[in-house]
């Protein structure tokens, strides 16, 4: 048993892949998986092709792997957070579509719980402020408009998950019904000083007990998989959303480390120790990767588009071709010829939380080309996440203690030298991109391997990981000022629409 599984469930695809015991990549499996948009703001995933794509990329990337079911000595799950599922215990089958976490048709609801006035009670207990993106919203939303839907909850015959709860009911045949500290952190449902799940947050939200699954650290012995799916009986180990999964894989295990994640949207995290910090600065605390019971907390910021402006580039606008194409055509052009971009195709998340912006484009002059556009839309993307990163050195300082020093960096846009670059320029600070850029799937193999005793202890994970490139600041101080001034009028202008 030399090897681990990562499951690696995301919004855009379902990946499996295998790590050794040196954190090294030893094979990839992926399916890309479906959108589902019913209607503007609305966004699905097919549960059934979760399942199916996720489970195809297991067998699959064994076989790529050469290795046996013998070979595995544990497996790890990391999931898209916040996507909401609701299904039948006793069939097994979904009542509705997965409500993803971009959707945005919960807003409704939250404005109704922010005017009872539960937004401090909420931030206070589970570190979130009130917003369509999290989990229980959309969970009331498919009790209120599910025909029988909340007949059946009350009668205990459905079960609620995030996408981990979901694989792993599938992965034992519906006998364990589970999730982890991370997600359960991201439902706007659970208190994370005594990670439970709060009564009187269910009954604000109007939220049967009875959905919810049970709740264990996120390196722990979750289940053991139905022996007939992967040709072996395999232990679940460890289990994160994946930002939280990120920072582990990132080897931020302490206070004051930071991580950003340029995936579909972008993911700052910053570790915070056992200290639960509120922030003032639009920011959440959240629960991070738990090792143990011990709570343990992290600051976050969510741009909820980052690498989506690139397949806005491809498939909306169609200057390119593929994802690929873009730093090519950004690189053309010396600089965006004063165009920004504001991608907020969705609203706009942390530190602004405006659900009302839309996308703009300001600055257009007659000498404008499209190579101007896709730098900005390049650009606006370490933009969103300077100012998160802004904000969170400010919540830092008045904690007592000191800005972010660096930043680490992962998610498949931060292979973009281009982008990097000006992300470290905003910044003023280094920006390391590591070895294996794929931190999401091994913080998960690293939870598993640590509950399994594959690897002995956090320090030994420490001295696994290591820098591919150090991205150095180069533009001087008051520029980076000014750009980042220029920013915030541009998102001033997206908001006044």
């Amino acid at each position: 048993m030399t090897h681990i599984l990562a499951l690696d469930q995301g919004t855009s695809s379902s990946r499996s892949i295998v790590f050794n015991g040196e954190g090294r990549i030893v094979a990839v499996a992926q399916r890309e998986l479906p959108q589902i948009y019913p209607q503007p703001g609305w966004v699905e995933h097919d549960p059934m092709e979760i399942w199916r794509g996720q489970l195809a990329t297991a067998r699959e990337v064994l076989a790529k792997a050469k290795l046996q079911p013998m070979d595995i000595h544990a497996i790890g799950i990391t999931n898209q957070r916040e996507t909401t599922l609701l299904w039948n215990r006793r069939t097994g089958q979904p009542v509705h579509h997965a409500i993803v976490w971009q959707d945005r048709r919960a807003e409704p609801l939250c404005a109704k719980l922010r005017d009872e006035g539960l937004t401090d009670t909420i931030r206070d207990k589970t570190g979130l402020v009130i917003d369509a993106y999290f989990s229980g919203t959309k969970l009331r939303w498919l009790l209120d408009n599910v025909p029988g839907a909340r007949e059946q909850a009350e009668r205990g015959e459905l079960a609620f998950g995030t996408v981990d709860s979901w694989l792993m009911w599938q992965l034992t045949g519906g006998k364990v019904h589970v999730t982890d500290v991370s997600n359960a952190s991201r439902t706007m449902l659970f208190n994370v000083h005594d990670n439970t799940w709060d009564a009187d947050l269910l009954k604000a939200l109007d939220i049967p007990a009875a959905l919810m699954p049970e709740v264990k650290p996120s390196s722990a012995h979750f289940c053991d998989t139905d022996a007939a799916l992967l040709g072996r009986s395999l232990p679940v180990g460890g289990v994160a959303g994946d930002q939280q999964a990120a920072l582990f894989g990132q080897a931020c295990f302490g206070p004051g480390m930071a991580k950003n994640t340029y995936g579909t949207g972008c993911f700052l995290l910053m570790h915070t120790g056992d200290a639960f910090q509120p922030s003032s600065n639009g920011l959440l605390v959240t629960s991070a990767a738990q090792t143990s019971a011990q709570p343990q907390y992290a600051m976050e910021g969510s741009v909820f588009v980052g690498g989506a402006v690139v397949q806005w580039l491809r498939d909306g606008l169609q200057a390119i071709k593929g994802s690929a194409e873009v730093q090519g055509l950004a690189e053309s052009v010396p600089d965006s010829g004063g165009v920004m971009m504001v991608p907020a195709f969705t609203g706009l998340g942390a530190p602004y939380w405006n659900a009302e912006a839309r996308g703009t484009i300001t600055g257009l002059t007659r000498g404008t080309t499209v190579a101007h556009i896709a730098r900005a839309a390049l650009e606006s993307i370490a933009y969103q996440s300077a100012a998160l990163l802004q904000a969170m050195s400010r919540d830092a300082v008045a904690a007592g203690g000191a800005p972010v020093a660096e930043l680490r960096v992962d998610g498949g846009a931060c292979v973009n030298d281009l982008l990097m670059q000006f992300q470290a320029d905003l910044l003023g600070i280094p920006v390391l991109r590591p070895e294996v850029t794929e931190t999401t799937a091994l913080g998960a193999a690293y939870l598993a391997g640590l509950s399994t005793g594959f690897f002995k202890d956090i320090e030994q994970l420490s001295t696994l990981w290591r820098v591919e490139r150090r991205f150095m600041p180069t533009m001087g101080r008051p520029q980076a000022g000014e750009a980042m001034a220029r920013w915030e009028r541009a998102v001033r202008q997206a908001t006044a629409l």
